[in-house]
């Protein structure tokens, strides 16, 4: 499909810089096949679901991935985004041309590490310094790596080292949120606990490559960036009985969607699944797995735009949208919500 299609005007002061507070407040546009658009709050969620439904949420927790560092005279940034290694990772690197194989960039807090190798896609393999582990090493000389969209308007602070991470955050190794769990807070799960709605977890930690703009002219030629994830038996099996005992999953977050999807046979049956997963979704996809999708607002020309896309329908997505913009919803990592129920 063209990419242009995914294409329309966002006004830039619908982009959130923060979150609600309390995080349940933020608002969630409820979408529905047949039925009008019902402008709802978060906080409303246990009396929008059924009892019996499952949400199903990424534990990821996110790592201070942002480094900023020097290589000689020259300013070096890098944004750790999939690991390869104990010690290597692969990384966006900003002012990568001053970079050579074998240059080593120091980073503050004595973390260093050497610029092994450059991939196609722009990336370079960092390999870094001593024995300590390297999410040791980024706890000293790391930052939380906040969206480009909002780091290109404000400093990250104090605050973002809890607001841009979920309730759930357990496994260390996402460089960005699933943040369609943002919203949750303690007080909502107890109620969601009490309607009956249960919940389970999976681990996919999100890299960097979920920001990057889709440059291709048409779908078929974007390539997507891999991600590590995981689903252990045991969850796998309490999914299919929910869901054969009449249950739906609902997906938190694209992130949990995509392996859910990519876990998923043609039968509907999620399968236990550890490895990497590149899984595009584009209209025209068979969803397996999930019955319905909570997740905030997307960028333009966007992959996730383009998976609500598939999910609902491109000219009911393009609806939705028009009508979170006139109704002024707050877009992007720290913005409001939605639920997808197809």
């Amino acid at each position: 499909m063209r990419v242009d299609l995914f294409d329309f005007d966002l006004p830039p002061e619908r982009i959130a810089l923060r979150p609600a507070r309390p995080r349940d407040a933020a608002r969630m546009l409820v979408v529905q096949e047949d039925a009008p658009f019902a402008d709802r709050h978060v906080r409303d969620l246990p009396e929008l679901l059924r009892a019996g439904d499952v949400l199903v949420f990424n534990d990821t927790r996110v790592i201070p991935a942002q480094l900023e560092g020097w290589r000689g005279a020259a300013r070096i940034g890098a944004t750790l985004h999939k690991r390869i290694d104990l010690r290597r990772w692969q990384a966006f690197v900003r002012n990568a041309k001053r970079l050579r194989p074998g240059d080593r960039v120091e980073f503050p807090a004595d973390v260093a590490a050497l610029a092994e190798q450059r991939h196609d896609d722009g990336s370079w393999t960092l390999r870094f310094e001593g024995d300590e582990p390297v999410e040791v090493l980024l706890e000293r000389a790391g930052r939380m790596p906040l969206p480009p969209y909002i780091a290109g308007k404000r400093e990250t602070d104090a605050a973002d080292a809890s607001d841009y991470q979920t309730m759930f955050a357990r496994a260390k190794g996402a460089v960005a949120a699933p943040t369609a769990a943002l919203h949750f807070t303690p007080g909502l799960v107890e109620r969601l606990d009490a309607a009956g709605i249960a919940r389970e977890t999976l681990t996919l930690h999100v890299g960097a490559g979920t920001f990057l703009p889709v440059k291709a002219e048409d779908t078929a030629d974007h390539r997507m960036h891999a991600e590590w994830g995981r689903i252990d038996a045991a969850t796998a099996t309490r999914l299919n009985a929910a869901r054969a005992a009449g249950g739906r999953l609902i997906a938190v977050g694209t992130t949990s969607l995509r392996l859910l999807e990519s876990a998923a046979g043609d039968d509907g049956l999620v399968r236990p699944f550890e490895g990497d997963t590149a899984i595009f979704i584009t209209p025209g996809y068979r969803f397996k797995a999930i019955d319905g999708l909570m997740t905030n607002f997307h960028l333009p020309r966007s992959t996730l735009f383009m998976l609500v896309s598939a999910l609902m329908g491109l000219e009911r997505m393009r609806a939705v949208y028009d009508h979170a913009i006139a109704g002024e919803y707050r877009f992007y990592s720290y913005g409001d919500s939605s639920l997808l129920l197809p």
